[in-house]
């Protein structure tokens, strides 16, 4: 079953898919974070048949809440409502750790959410390596 990863930020969205067997995560897009943003990724699950989503939980490193988490949280309950399964995934710095491995470029943001979404698909399968 194929899963969508989301790096959610206040100006650009990172947006990656799993294979169809869930193992390996391919980052896919950056998306701009406008009001159409649910729709768009309705449309990706749409394409790839897929009606689950991993969400990156961005927290500060003592777990409360960071000022990007409300819009996090009212966006999971948006693709909730289309009928979407949302699930999160705690993320620290992920578009860093994507910079620090690949350099920055115009994909850093999916790069990142292919990160979250690996992490998720790793825990599911209990680490075990394709």
């Amino acid at each position: 079953m194929r899963s969508i990863g989301i790096d959610y930020g206040s100006r650009r969205v990172g947006v990656a898919v799993s294979d169809e067997s869930g193992r390996f995560a391919l980052p896919v897009a950056v998306l701009v974070n406008s009001p159409e943003l649910a729709a768009e990724i309705r449309k990706i699950a749409a394409e790839g048949e897929t009606k689950e989503v991993v969400l990156g939980e961005s927290r500060k490193y003592d777990m409360s809440p960071n000022p990007v988490l409300p819009d996090i949280m009212a966006f999971k309950s948006r693709l909730e409502s289309a009928g979407l399964s949302v699930h999160l995934e705690p993320e620290f710095m992920t578009t860093a750790q994507a910079e620090r491995t690949q350099g920055r470029h115009d994909k850093t943001d999916a790069s990142a959410a292919a990160l979250i979404l690996q992490s998720f698909l790793d825990r599911r399968h209990g680490g075990e390596k394709p």
